[in-house]
């Protein structure tokens, strides 16, 4: 069983940094590929960043290539995202997902976080 709780979320300025963390509780967190996904209000979901099992392919939106970046930590059941240089438009509630493969498609992704809010703004 696949249990993802996201933390790292706030209010920040433009052009500040945030962090975000992903843990599994379960014991396959190594099995799966892990994603990103945020969703501003009044808007669909949209891709952000996906990795995969062992970190060696990574895959970006092209709204967050060369200021976010994903990595994992197998040991530690956590998959983060690093978020630097944010925009107002970076707004929005971000959920971590698992899939059985890297990719961008969210309708491969079998299991969600609940998510957390990011708000950029001054």
């Amino acid at each position: 069983q696949v249990q993802l709780v996201e933390s790292g979320g706030g209010l920040v300025p433009p052009g500040g940094s945030l962090r975000l963390s992903c843990a599994d509780s379960g014991r396959s967190f190594s099995s799966y590929a892990m994603g990103w996904f945020r969703q501003a209000p009044g808007k669909e979901r949209e891709f952000v960043a996906s990795i995969s099992r062992n970190g060696a392919t990574t895959r970006y939106a092209d709204s967050v290539k060369g200021r976010f970046t994903i990595s994992r930590d197998n040991f530690k059941n956590t998959v983060y995202l690093q978020m630097n240089s944010l925009k107002s438009e970076d707004t929005a509630v971000y959920y971590c997902a698992a899939s059985a493969f890297v990719t961008t498609d969210s309708r491969n992704f079998n299991y969600w976080g609940q998510g957390t809010q990011v708000t950029v703004s001054s």
